[in-house]
């Protein structure tokens, strides 16, 4: 609409100023035309116009996305947990974006797979990963008691600037006022990281938190989540996935936090490799009456660049004692001719998907005793599982405009997994305006906004001092006679 409306002011002014000045306009504009009177007159106004219609291009911009999964063996978080978390997010290299899942966030018994879901675990490590977060830049935050997401079709509203917030729908809290909320930053220096999206699913997890900043500078749109269960007898939520789906500018996101089937037995992969064709096969992303009109994927692989980590639980071709020995060598490069998931990218359910070069130690299964030994072994300790290592923590990355910059582990004793993340560079397509012929023109010939269909439109004469006055007040600078 206010296209339609600057397009009829300039179509106006331009059509007064030919009918005014029947003459080759002063200072060269005429070069712009044939000069001609009629001829020149539409030439321009074609040439302006078409400038003005002409499709946008695109240019893109580079974000860097952390993307990190950790298993935490059942265990709530505590105070102590922020220099783990610290070292884990690697904040002395920030990203633009985090997106973190978790597994077991709580016990995987009977009461917790069945029962109702119980937002306290997933809301204290939102508070914990929150204040991680904003703390490390000095600014002291307050973080709102938040429950996570529970509708499947979660939906961001976007950010408006004259809030200074980010508004979310399914998302309860703790209701703040925009005065409150203005004092809240005044005083403690605001949020750099706002939480986008959260969903937990028994003890599966997801939480992604972006930048401030680039809630103002892009579009954002689209902001959905989905939970596939596909633990026992296919539907139960010990194992599965939750997933977010997001828009930035004219780029689509997929974020995937999965928990597969347990077991290094003969056969055990096949039940991890089902478990994935269902995720594929049930994850959904459907329209609601709250989206924007830019369409959206609706499945993962419809979207541009898509992220898949978690527990994924891939184990080894190997004995337990030749494998300990290859790690004792860290000989990684041997160790992986071994590895199941290597395996599915060639020619299985993850073929065509990428992963960084694995330069690190298994990170599963180490012993409970809190210390850096696996669990089991020979001669194997009373009470612990025999358990061969394996790369259970994985991070895999599909579509084009990714490029990894870094895929490592942390060295936390949180759990008996070892967490894992990788920081990505991604391109993002931005929408951009060629029009340079129709902006000089338009500079030249300054519109003025002219109240419509209010019975206040300016006399004919008063148009015409405004006009006038405008254009000689701009042609004496010789910059836009330059630019023609």
């Amino acid at each position: 609409m206010d296209n339609r409306n600057e397009r009829r002011r300039s179509m106006r002014l331009y059509k007064w100023f030919k009918k005014e000045h029947k003459r080759p306009v002063p200072y060269h504009l005429n070069e712009v035309s044939d000069g001609g009177e009629d001829d020149g007159g539409d030439e321009m106004e074609d040439s302006y116009f078409r400038s003005m219609e002409m499709a946008p291009c695109t240019s893109s911009n580079e974000l860097r996305i952390f993307v990190g999964t950790w298993n935490v063996a059942g265990r709530s978080p505590v105070g102590s947990l922020a220099v783990d978390l610290d070292e884990w997010l690697n904040l002395k290299d920030a990203a633009d974006i985090y997106v973190l899942g978790f597994q077991e966030i709580v016990p995987l018994k009977t009461r917790t797979v069945i029962g109702a879901e119980d937002p306290t675990e997933a809301t204290n490590w939102n508070l914990l990963i929150g204040k991680t977060l904003n703390n490390k830049y000095g600014c002291p935050w307050l973080t709102p008691t938040l429950n996570p997401i529970s509708s499947d079709n979660y939906h961001y509203n976007g950010f408006q600037e004259s809030q200074q917030r980010a508004s979310f729908s399914g998302l309860r809290g703790i209701p703040m006022t925009d005065w409150s909320r203005s004092q809240h930053e005044q005083l403690y220096g605001g949020s750099k990281y706002k939480l986008m999206a959260s969903k937990k699913m028994v003890g599966v997890f997801i939480s992604v938190w972006m930048k401030k900043e680039l809630l103002r500078k892009y579009c954002i749109s689209n902001v959905k989540v989905c939970s596939v269960a596909c633990g026992i007898m296919g539907y139960l939520g010990n194992k599965g996935s939750v997933s977010v789906s997001m828009s930035i500018e004219g780029t689509s996101f997929c974020f995937i936090a999965a928990h597969l089937a347990s077991g290094e037995k003969k056969g055990d992969e096949g039940r991890r490799n089902h478990q994935v064709s269902e995720i594929f096969r049930r994850t959904t992303f459907p329209r609601s009456p709250k989206d924007d009109d830019n369409p959206h994927p609706l499945t993962i692989l419809g979207h541009d660049q898509i992220f898949w980590f978690g527990d994924l639980n891939y184990r080894l071709y190997l004995e337990d004692n030749l494998a300990r020995h290859l790690i004792k060598k860290q000989d990684w490069r041997a160790l992986q001719e071994f590895d199941q998931l290597r395996r599915e990218q060639e020619d299985g359910v993850f073929q065509g998907w990428r992963e960084g070069d694995i330069e690190f130690a298994p990170t599963y299964k180490y012993s409970s005793s809190n210390c850096n030994r696996y669990s089991g072994g020979v001669p194997n300790r009373s009470g612990e599982k025999q358990r061969t290592p394996a790369w259970c923590d994985r991070i895999l990355w599909y579509g084009k405009g990714v490029k990894q910059l870094s895929y490592f582990r942390s060295e936390s004793k949180f759990s008996d997994h070892r967490p894992v993340s990788a920081l990505f560079s991604t391109q993002v397509e931005v929408m951009k305006s060629t029009n340079s012929r129709g902006v000089e023109i338009h500079t030249l010939l300054p519109s003025i906004i002219i109240p419509e269909q209010t019975g206040q439109e300016k006399t004919d004469e008063e148009e015409k001092s405004t006009l006038l006055s405008l254009i000689v007040k701009d042609m004496e600078s010789p910059t836009h006679i330059k630019n023609l």
